[in-house]
């Protein structure tokens, strides 16, 4: 209780801090309005029920491609983390691809997949990939070789030794990847949205800007920061409930 109470200070100081500066007149309410008026936007939007609407396609998209993302990630991270062979065949494009920006990644998915919802949720898709799969492929490079061994003595092999042998020896790291993945997955989908988009939290804030309503922009923002806390606080309360199964 009291630890999230002193988590509170810093977002209220921040709150305080926006009223002075508003209240002080240093910056326009075209360029930055006063809290209230952000309020006012948001009872705007859900009265006229687009706050919902918008929501809900960005959790769609997230929670699609990181499943995807996820599922893919685990897959290549397990094939070059145990075998070395596929590591040195794929391990340095794979690295080569991490680095390209996420915006660099638009024009190609709209000229191969147009602009429906695929090119979206393979954005974020990319954005959830990178960070499962560099802490997958690192862990397992690292299990020790007797565990494996053991194991295989055991007449575990493949799928089998992956999912009873190494994933657990590994399971903290993997736990993180999938956090950031989840995270790096929000990050994503602002540029997902900028694809032709007309529902979701990253069209607001393209619209937004274009109609001059900078209420509504902040407000995007606000939630999609609310919208990420949230998801990795209810992440955090599964891994701990998994662990207290295991317990």
């Amino acid at each position: 209780m009291r630890s999230g109470l002193v988590a509170l200070l810093v977002p209220l100081a921040l709150l305080g801090l926006w009223q002075w500066i508003t209240a002080a007149g240093l910056y326009s309410p075209s360029q930055l309005p006063p809290p209230a008026e952000v309020v006012a936007a948001l009872g705007d939007l859900l009265r006229h029920g687009e706050l919902w609407t918008n929501v809900g396609v960005s959790v769609r998209r997230v929670v699609t491609g990181y499943v995807c993302g996820v599922g893919a990630a685990l897959a290549l991270g397990a094939a070059i983390g145990l075998s070395p062979v596929v590591r040195r065949l794929f391990a340095p494009t794979v690295e080569a691809l991490r680095t390209v920006p996420s915006l660099a990644w638009v024009p190609l998915l709209l000229l191969w997949l147009g602009i429906g919802e695929e090119p979206k949720i393979v954005l974020v898709a990319i954005g959830a990939f990178f960070p499962v799969y560099t802490t997958t492929a690192s862990a397992l490079s690292h299990v020790d070789p007797h565990l494996l061994e053991v194991g295989r003595a055991y007449g575990r092999t493949g799928i089998r030794l992956l999912g009873t042998i190494a994933l657990p020896a590994v399971a903290p790291t993997l736990v993180n990847g999938l956090r950031l993945g989840l995270a790096n997955a929000w990050l994503f989908l602002v540029a997902a949205e900028l694809i032709a988009s007309s529902k979701g939290l990253g069209f607001l804030l393209i619209d937004s800007q274009n109609t001059g309503r900078t209420d509504i922009m902040l407000l995007a923002i606000v939630l999609l920061a609310l919208l990420g806390k949230l998801s990795d606080v209810l992440f955090a309360a599964a891994e701990r409930g998994l662990a207290a199964r295991r317990a």
